[in-house]
């Protein structure tokens, strides 16, 4: 978190160098630009002050090139405020004469300070004005905003843990103290890491350096050894069968220097699968780094609260399943916390899942005539898919394997949550057509998606092939979020991204909910087989759980209460039970002829689109 300042020469585009004065005549130029929002109490403590002169604006803090500090530009009407001020003080017609026309409560410091004999309101406003920070209004506000203004730590190097550390000696080191530090040299990242992860594992090196028994080092060592392997275990599945262990023991004359004197503490990994252990540095590159990367970053938000971190290439020597485990710390872990951005070229590093917080950097390259290119500039975009191929393919790649077990597509792609929506679907479709009515157009290839958080992934990959593409989906309340998402970041059209409860009219619904509750009764009873004792009826299913209206968790519900033994629910085995049953459905009972009703109402829905 080391302040940075932005050097012309150093920074400035090169090919506008030599022109640097004359395209910024008057100031230096700005190189970034963030606007803020205060907070309610951050607010309240300047209108309690300035009264109506705080303007509902954010507030803009900028740096430019040789800036040593940010600029603020705060959202308050200066002349407004000194004129608040002065009002608060009282001051008569006479006393606020020559005060009229300040622009700033500076001017209006300066006004007062040039009255010779100043009355006693000219002189407490006069004090007023000079007990704020630069003796001005700007400054006090300053004041109260900048303890609240985050911290920016960036990381492009990742240091790595070692694997041992020498005890006696580490203290007088890190004091600098001769001759240890003259013999030995200072406290390298790796060392500081690894007494940094004896905290993380609930200990310290004076702990394990005092303790005076074996016992008491023993009971420290297993300690931090088993808090370690189940912080570790959480975030590292590629192995379940290691654990971490921490020996403190003699130095061996035999070891290299420093190694072999003195006391030593060590990290080792066991596996216990293979029934060996090995130090801790000769794991893999990717096991060290994100060891080492929990490590640090656990010490980071015990010490650094107001953050924003900005990860240059995390993850670089892990394979994608250990990137997906680093995403998910990142979520858990940092986000709850902190705001965190990272730059990656890797497509196991995109979160295929929310592809709104992905942005694209490109340096934008264009042709002004045949035979000449120019450059735009680096540019950040939040339109991931509008870009060239080059800077897409990381996004592609990611998408690619978010949904390569769905690749069932065809010119006029309907895509649904799962294999047990087509049987239905198939289902109801052909009852419809022996009834002389209108089944689901052949032209439609149904492929099962997963659910509402594939659809982005999905549309983005294959967006490039004119493909005719609908969605009908599954709806329950927490789900509006997500499909207002996809309309606002426009993955289809709206009439495109149809759900089964705006369809049926309902607030929440499945395609389960196609069904009467006493049609859906018969087909699971026959489905799983119920005995006579445990099968389910339309008013069982219905009072299953009160707090739904989705019959198919109604049925979940009821099939959780019965006894030991019985099958356990799944969507898929009514779906299945009803396709090789069609017979089910050309009954002409109430229960049949309300679901084909709505069955007809989908479908139309469906078809009308093509």
């Amino acid at each position: 978190m080391t302040p940075v300042s932005y050097d012309v020469e150093r920074d400035y585009p090169r090919r506008f160098l030599t022109e640097y004065t004359e395209r910024h005549p008057k100031e230096n130029a700005k190189v970034v630009s963030t606007k803020w929002t205060m907070t309610d109490e951050e607010k309240k403590k300047i209108q309690d002050e300035i009264g109506d002169a705080l303007q509902d604006k954010p507030v803009v803090i900028s740096c430019g090139y040789k800036d040593t500090e940010p600029t603020w530009e705060l959202p308050i009407d200066y002349a407004k405020a000194a004129q608040n001020l002065i009002a608060t003080e009282k001051l008569n017609k006479e006393e606020k004469a020559s005060l009229a026309d300040v622009e700033t409560t500076s001017k209006l410091r300066e006004s007062l300070e040039k009255i010779k004999e100043p009355r006693s309101r000219q002189k407490r406003l006069l004090e007023r004005l000079t007990a704020y920070p630069e003796k001005c209004f700007k400054g006090f506000a300053e004041a109260i905003l900048k303890p609240g203004f985050p911290r920016f730590m960036y990381s492009s190097h990742y240091d790595r843990m070692v694997g041992e550390i020498r005890l006696d000696t580490f203290e007088a080191r890190k004091a600098k103290q001769h001759p240890v530090f003259t013999q030995w040299g200072e406290i390298k990242p790796g060392e500081q890491v690894f007494v940094d992860f004896l905290e993380y594992a609930g200990t310290s090196l004076k702990e394990i350096a005092t303790a005076n028994t074996y016992e008491s080092l023993n009971a420290r060592c297993e300690a931090a050894s088993s808090h370690i392997t189940a912080q570790l275990l959480e975030y590292w599945t590629q192995n379940p069968n290691i654990e971490f262990e921490v020996r403190v023991t003699k130095a061996e004359a035999g070891d290299p220097a420093p190694f072999n004197e003195g006391i030593i503490a060590r990290a080792r990994v066991k596996n216990n699968l293979h029934k060996l252990s090995l130090p801790f540095s000769e794991r893999s590159a990717g096991f060290v780094w994100f060891f080492s990367f929990l490590v640090k970053f656990a010490q980071v938000q015990k010490t650094a609260g107001n953050l924003i971190l900005l990860l240059d290439e995390p993850g670089l020597t892990l394979h994608g399943k250990a990137q997906g485990d680093l995403l998910r710390y990142f979520d858990e872990k940092l986000a709850p916390r902190h705001q965190v951005i990272y730059t990656t070229h890797s497509p196991f590093m995109v979160p295929a899942d929310n592809l709104p917080a992905v942005r694209i950097v490109e340096d934008r390259i264009f042709q002004p005539r045949p035979g000449q290119w120019t450059s735009e500039g680096t540019k950040v975009r939040d339109d991931t898919l509008a870009t060239d191929r080059d800077t897409l393919f990381p996004l592609q790649g990611a998408l690619g394997y978010e949904i390569t077990q769905t690749l069932f597509v065809g010119k006029h792609t309907l895509l649904i949550e799962g294999p047990g929506d087509i049987l239905f679907l198939e289902s109801l479709s052909s009852a419809l057509v022996r009834r002389g009515k209108t089944g689901l157009n052949r032209r439609w290839t149904m492929c099962p998606a997963g659910g509402i958080d594939k659809i982005q992934p999905f549309v983005a990959l294959f967006s490039g092939q004119k493909l005719d593409i609908a969605t009908l989906s599954d709806y329950a309340k927490p789900d509006k979020k997500k499909f207002e998402s996809l309309r606002q970041n426009k993955v289809l059209e709206s009439e495109r991204l149809l759900n089964f409860a705006t369809i049926l009219g309902l607030q929440e619904a499945d395609i389960e909910d196609i069904f009467s509750p006493a049609l859906y009764a018969e087909v699971i009873n026959e489905a799983f087989d119920l005995p006579a004792a445990n099968r389910a009826t339309a008013q069982l299913l219905l009072d299953a759980d009160q707090n739904t209206t989705r019959l198919v968790k109604k049925a979940e519900a009821f099939f959780a209460v019965l006894p030991p033994g019985a099958p356990e629910f799944n969507h898929f085995a009514p779906a299945g039970w009803l396709f090789f049953n069609p017979g089910v459905l050309d009954q002409k009972t109430p229960e049949v002829n309300e679901t084909l009703d709505r069955a007809e109402k989908v479908i139309a829905a469906l078809n009308k689109l093509l």
